[in-house]
């Protein structure tokens, strides 16, 4: 069959399966599969796909029909610009933490400290976008920062960001830090239920949730900020949409000034910001 044969009946199988925008990923998943970049697909559309790559496509295609997410077939998403690699073991990328990135970035800082890391792609990017800084990004799951160890050697930031293994705070060395950020599990139990199938059947429960009100993590970060914040250092955090004025009043609680919640580029609520008074 040819690129667009193939094309034709993946889109058509993931639109039965209830995938959204099945045509975009099908597309992003051919483009992987002939390891041609996504902007030149077409040229390849017209000619005939090899019968072994034909079988990869198609397993991926009925992989996507059971929402396992795009980035876990291909193993890459890309965030802000650069590719990361994406495992299970993480959380996937999103567009929105983009804006957590934006904030961060909307002043100088020298050294950045980022709780729950995951892939590293928050750390890895202030660092990567900025010059001479340096940072240290924590997570409890072992698995999650052996994806942060290869994203952080893939863009060659060894020297200048640490990882470590730790609950929150809890191995973080007595010093402080410019800038703390986190997006941290933010979903309520109840909410659970309703999410998408690729980010509730895929994605790691801890990351996603704290089983209780989606609350728990801001509590414990805002409480044990001020002792890892350097004078007029900041805090940033990413939450969901309703949680803003909830986080604000933690921060406050926390010895913070300067509070402010950030709204992405939908005009949702996304990014609560403190300050350390200088």
């Amino acid at each position: 069959m040819t690129g667009s044969e193939l094309l034709a009946r993946a889109t058509r199988e993931m639109t039965a399966a209830g995938v959204p925008d099945a045509g975009r990923d099908a597309r992003r998943l051919l483009a992987h599969v002939l390891k041609v970049p996504p902007g030149r697909l077409t040229l390849f559309l017209p000619e005939p796909v090899a019968p072994e790559l034909t079988v990869i496509f198609n397993a991926m295609i009925a992989r996507r029909c059971d929402r396992v997410p795009v980035s876990h077939l291909t193993g890459r998403r890309q965030f802000y610009g650069r590719e990361f690699l994406v495992t299970p073991e993480v959380l996937d990328p999103r567009p929105e933490t983009e804006t957590l990135i934006e904030a961060a970035l909307s002043e100088p800082f020298d050294t950045v400290l980022d709780l729950g890391t995951g892939s590293g792609c928050i750390l890895l990017t202030l660092l990567a976008e900025t010059t001479g800084t340096r940072g240290l990004g924590t997570d409890l799951s072992a698995a999650a920062l052996n994806v942060a160890f290869w994203n952080r050697n893939a863009l060659k930031l060894e020297p200048r960001a640490a990882l470590e293994q730790g609950s929150w705070f809890a191995n973080v060395p007595a010093v402080t830090f410019d800038l703390i950020v986190s997006n941290p599990p933010y979903i309520a139990l109840d909410e659970m239920p309703n999410l998408a199938p690729e980010v509730r059947d895929h994605e790691p429960r801890m990351a996603l949730t704290d089983e209780a009100d989606g609350l728990d993590a801001y509590r414990q970060i805002c409480a044990g900020a001020v002792a890892h914040l350097s004078p007029a250092g900041r805090l940033m955090v990413e939450i969901g949409p309703t949680q803003g004025q909830a986080v604000a009043a933690m921060m406050a609680a926390g010895g913070l000034k300067q509070i402010s919640v950030i709204r992405d580029l939908d005009g949702r609520d996304r990014v609560v910001s403190g300050r350390l008074a200088g």
